[in-house]
Formats: C-alpha cells, sequence, structure tokens
C-alpha cells in the first residue's frame, strides 16, 4: 500500500453501517436513505449481457444500501432498451445514456458525477468482472485507514485469449516500471474508490487505466486484492492490441508528465475553528 500525508484533510469516511452489518435494511426511520455504494456499469454494445449482469449486481450487494449506474455509450444495438426493461423490476438501477459514444472513461466519469454514494464501485459491463466479488472490495475500502483511497482488483487466472493477455502482461511491465504505481493489472475494471478522490482527479480520455497512479500523486493510498475474471459470453471486445498499444504509450508520457508536476502540501492545518455563519 502507498499512503502519505494526504495534500488536504483525508476524504470524508463513509458511513460503516453496510461494512458492520451487510443485511441492514435500507432504510432509517421509515425513509429511504442515500446509498453506502454507488455500483457503476460502462456499457457499450452490450444487450445481450446488460440485463443479467444487472441481476447479478443487485443479488451480489442484497441488504446492502446501494445503488446501480449504467452509462450506456451511445450504443448501436439494444443495450438502452434492455436497461430501461430492467429498470421496471429494479428500483436501484438508474441506467443514463450518451448522446454520442465517448469512450470508457468518460462513461464512467458520467456514473461517478451522478452517484449519490460516497463509495463508488467500478466494473466492466461486458460480465467479464464477478459481479460477487465487488462487495469485498467495497467492504476493505470502508474498514481500511483514511488515507487510503482505493481497493483495487486484480484478475486471477484471466480468460482472455493468449495474445491479450501477453500484451496486457507487457503493457503493465513498462507502465509499473515508469510509474512505479504497485498495480499490476490496471486493465481490471473491478475497482472501489471514494467518489470525493477521484473527482479531484485530472480528466482525461483512458484515465481508467492509470488510477492507481493518479490516487498516488495525491499522496493517497491504494490497496490490491485478488478478484475472479470470467470468459466473455456474448458481444465482443472493443479493443484491438495494436489500438490499444497506440493509444497506451500517448498516455503514459502523459501521466508520466503529470506525476513530475505534482507538489505535495503536506499536512494541512485549520488556523481557526469552523464557525456557523451569522
Amino acid at each position: 500500500m502507498s499512503a502519505t500525508a494526504p495534500p488536504l484533510s483525508a476524504p470524508a469516511r463513509p458511513a460503516r453501517r453496510a461494512a458492520q452489518n451487510p443485511g441492514a435494511e435500507a432504510r432509517d426511520g421509515g425513509a429511504l436513505r442515500a446509498p453506502d455504494v454507488s455500483v457503476v456499469v460502462p456499457m457499450f454494445d452490450e444487450a445481450e449481457a446488460a440485463e443479467a449482469l444487472v441481476a447479478e449486481i443487485a443479488e451480489a450487494f442484497a441488504g446492502w444500501a446501494f445503488e446501480i449506474i449504467v452509462v450506456d455509450d451511445a450504443s448501436g444495438d439494444a443495450t438502452a432498451a434492455r436497461l430501461a426493461k430492467a429498470a421496471l423490476t429494479e428500483p436501484r438501477l438508474r441506467p443514463l445514456r450518451h448522446g454520442a459514444n465517448a469512450g470508457q472513461s468518460r462513461a464512467i466519469r458520467t456514473g461517478i458525477r451522478a452517484a449519490r454514494a460516497p463509495i463508488i464501485v467500478t466494473l466492466d459491463g461486458d460480465g467479464q468482472n464477478p459481479p460477487a466479488d465487488a462487495p469485498a472490495l467495497a467492504r476493505a475500502l470502508m474498514e481500511a485507514p483514511a488515507e487510503v483511497a482505493m481497493v483495487a482488483g486484480e484478475r486471477r487466472r484471466r480468460r482472455d485469449p493468449a495474445a491479450k493477455r501477453w500484451a496486457s502482461r507487457l503493457a503493465n511491465t513498462v507502465r509499473q516500471a515508469l510509474l512505479d504505481d504497485g498495480a499490476w493489472d490496471t486493465g481490471c475494471g473491478l475497482k472501489a474508490f471514494r467518489r470525493d478522490a477521484y473527482l479531484a482527479l485530472p480528466y482525461f480520455d483512458h484515465m481508467h487505466r492509470y488510477l492507481p497512479a493518479l490516487i498516488r500523486r495525491e499522496g493517497l493510498g491504494v490497496l490490491y486484492r485478488e478478484v475472479g475474471h470470467r470468459p466473455r459470453l456474448s458481444g465482443r471486445s472493443k479493443y484491438t492490441n495494436l489500438g490499444r498499444l497506440g493509444v497506451a504509450l500517448f498516455d503514459l508520457a502523459g501521466v508520466v508528465w503529470l506525476r513530475a508536476r505534482a507538489r505535495s502540501s503536506g499536512a494541512v492545518t485549520a488556523l481557526a475553528p469552523d464557525r456557523e455563519p451569522d
């Protein structure tokens, strides 16, 4: 774990109700309360997987106060219609749709900006990340010290073609050598992190692949946990090895520059107590 003094006060800690008692009701005093966890899922042309994935997420977080935000990135198939149908029977689902295709990082950001919970859990929309692994990441973050802003999943026994696994291994080795972010699988979409910490990061396309390095750049900590991985049962991959390589080299240079330009303020001390306005 990397955990140094944050530049400002540590991110606000979420309520521990779900972590201490996952079977707790999502209501306080009979009134529906804000969720403890927002599950954010980007989707593009995943009509065949959409409804089943929403049902799996709801089952995994049963008993938690949660919401599911699925962002359809202007799919050309029936993804939007399938999400609208799922929302009829799953009231915690909040489906959103982009007017134009903007990419995975923008879809994730759209969902996080719409989220109402202090803890965000992300997973890919293709169904390869097992939703059953997600609550453990959220719980680990809730129980972690305040300076820890992310718990990132690292996939065991990836169920992708050999060429894709080889390309990812090479990319992770190069990235690790340049960024020293402690991550060996930044392509894993299954992560839990603090919403306010994420929103303080500089946004750029494909930033979702560099979240551990960006979080550590802010002086906050990242933990890693092993998670499962499943074969893709429908749809097709949206990336090619050659296309991913070209983008990765460009983005990596940008993240190296961002890290080099970072400066820490150290601990920030209040010189007077907060007061209510007259």
